[in-house]
């Protein structure tokens, strides 16, 4: 078999990891190495935020990661443990049960298995496409909610100040009221590991901060005991890899998990979707969102039979991989290799880090999801927008990230129902320069003597179009003289029934106001809706036109009593 013919078979097989450029194999296997070295810290305090053991972290990067190289389609997209699915089910699940606990991770992991189970129904009925329903500003609100949420979460360990509620403004209340109690040694490490950080993020990017960090406070604990000084350690963690078992818990749990696992469904469905192929883009290959669709089912259910919980394409960490050089899968695979021999041969020294360094990890990652940058565009371009992302955020930090997922959900499709209900309408004049000119509706701006060239900016559907007929018979009342008002329907691909009958009342009211109507720039799809509510007959098939020049010629003169036949104004 040729050579070409077998990489094309293996690129239909896993698109993810196959279509390497000759010569990149020992980079992507460094570039997982360095990922894994970045973000072994990382997911432990993902563990942190979902409420589970640390160990379960590290669990994510290893069988969920291998599933979705060899299931998923977007080459480079990282698929793990994730701030704002650990968030969405840290607040889902501690109502239920206490954080931390065995049961707490066999329900975590049954969410996994729920939101898999999700996921792969959306992969048979091919609906990628919902990842289009949550609009930018809305993500944006989104998860900057989330990051204040998992920020405030996280002070507590930070300060040494016990937090015991799920609940953020009372976490948030708690810290402030009990600031006299901080624990300093626990503080001043705190700072530190921020500083250290932040500040090899600034001036040393590549340098792995937070993997120091660990490595340091872990060997500075052995040194120095800081377990006698007060601050909190993670204590013994046991080794090796996750046993694959079937999460056990009632039924009537399971039932009380189903808008956690949605939740988490529809934030993994548009996060996952806008990381790969935002990256894709870039890397100039588009990724098949339902090829995706199967490799983050597979990698959940995979997670939740492993003993960890759900896993998201996390967009800092493929930004993570990308700087290590990582271009597909094949730098993931190296990862989970990484991974599985920490698990093996290096836990024991973990029982000596501070749960604080973890929690100085999440708050940097915290501070990372605040899209200061991406609110002061929405309040500089699209002032709108910019209040439906405060919206969205305040409900997730008010509310909790279950509720604020669900809301963001409805105002994003409320948000589409409005621009919709009312959209942008003109009145089309004639210049000297580019031909047409779109201006403000108007009842005194004419095409020709008596004639109206009308713009209605999308389709036609029962909400809107009460105000379509509306300002068309504005047009037509005012001021006198009116006699035919020619609706611009290039925008118009489809009409429903309703607008159907509208459509059919609006030119029965201008025909008693002795106005004709015509319907120019008239598409395939539209014309057989037309043809379906049996409305041809209604306009009359010489009112029908393709082009604005055709309409406009029609009604010139004005001794035409039937503008063109009805076989000759369809010509272009």
């Amino acid at each position: 078999m040729p050579r070409t013919s077998l990489r094309n078979r293996l690129a239909l097989l896993s698109p993810g990891i196959f279509p390497l450029v000759p010569g990149r194999f020992l980079s992507e296997i460094f570039a997982g190495v360095s990922l894994a070295a970045m973000n072994i810290p990382q997911a432990m305090g993902y563990a942190r935020i979902a409420g589970t053991p640390f160990l379960t972290g590290l669990y994510t990067l290893l069988f969920p990661v291998i599933a979705f190289a060899i299931f998923g389609g977007a080459r480079s997209l990282f698929v793990a443990a994730d701030s704002a699915t650990a968030a969405i089910l840290s607040t889902g699940i501690s109502p239920l049960v206490h954080p931390g606990t065995p049961v707490y991770l066999a329900h975590a992991s049954v969410v996994a298995l729920i939101t898999g189970g999700f996921l792969l129904i959306a992969r048979l009925l091919r609906l990628g496409f919902l990842a289009d329903f949550l609009s930018r500003s809305v993500l944006i609100g989104f998860l900057t909610g989330v990051g204040f949420q998992v920020g405030i979460a996280v002070l507590g360990q930070m300060l040494g100040i016990p937090t015991p509620s799920p609940v953020t403004l009372e976490q948030f209340y708690t810290v402030v009221t009990h600031v006299p109690q901080v624990h300093v040694p626990t503080l001043l490490i705190s700072l530190g590991v921020l500083i250290l950080i932040i500040g090899t993020r600034r001036w040393i990017p590549k340098l792995p901060g937070a993997l120091i960090a660990v490595l340091g406070t872990i060997l500075i604990s052995y040194l120095l005991d800081f377990g006698r000084d007060g601050v909190r350690l993670i204590g013994p963690v046991a080794g090796g890899l996750p046993s694959f078992t079937i999460p056990m818990i009632s039924l009537a749990d399971v039932k009380a998990l189903l808008p956690v696992a949605g939740a988490c469904f529809f934030m993994i469905i548009t996060q996952s979707s806008a990381t790969a192929r935002s990256f894709g883009i870039k890397q100039h290959n588009i990724p098949d969102e339902n090829r995706d669709l199967l490799g983050l089912g597979v990698a959940n259910a995979v997670a939740g039979f492993s003993g960890t919980f759900v896993v998201n394409g996390s967009p800092t960490q493929t930004s993570m991989l990308e700087s290590c050089g990582g271009r597909s899968q094949l730098a993931n695979l190296s990862t989970a290799a990484t991974v599985a021999i920490v698990l093996l041969v290096l836990t024991g020294p973990l029982k000596f880090l501070p749960i604080c360094v973890l929690g100085a990890i999440v708050f940097v990652v915290a501070i990372g999801m605040i899209d200061c940058l991406g609110f002061q565009r929405l309040w500089i371009y699209a002032r709108k927008e910019f209040y439906v992302a405060l919206l969205t955020a305040l409900c997730v930090v008010g509310l909790g990230v279950g509720y604020g997922i669900r809301i963001a959900i409805i105002i994003s499709l409320l948000d589409h129902v409005r621009r919709g209900y009312k959209p942008r309408t003109a009145v089309i004049v004639r210049d000297p320069e580019i031909h047409w000119r779109m201006e403000k509706t108007a009842p005194d701006l004419f095409i020709e003597p008596g004639v109206i060239l009308y713009w209605f900016g999308t389709d036609l559907y029962y909400a809107n179009s009460p105000h379509f007929c509306s300002e068309v018979l504005e047009l037509a009342d005012d001021p006198p003289g009116v006699r035919v008002i020619i609706i611009d329907c290039g925008p118009i691909t489809s009409m429903d029934f309703t607008a159907g009958r509208a459509l059919a009342d609006l030119h029965a009211d201008l025909a008693a106001r002795g106005v004709d109507l015509a319907l120019a720039r008239v598409t395939e799809g539209l014309r057989k809706d037309l043809t379906t509510q049996g409305l041809i007959p209604v306009i009359g098939e010489q009112n029908i036109f393709r082009s604005r020049k055709k309409s406009v010629a029609a009604y010139r003169d004005s001794s035409l009593p039937h503008p063109i036949s009805a076989r000759n104004n369809h010509d272009e």
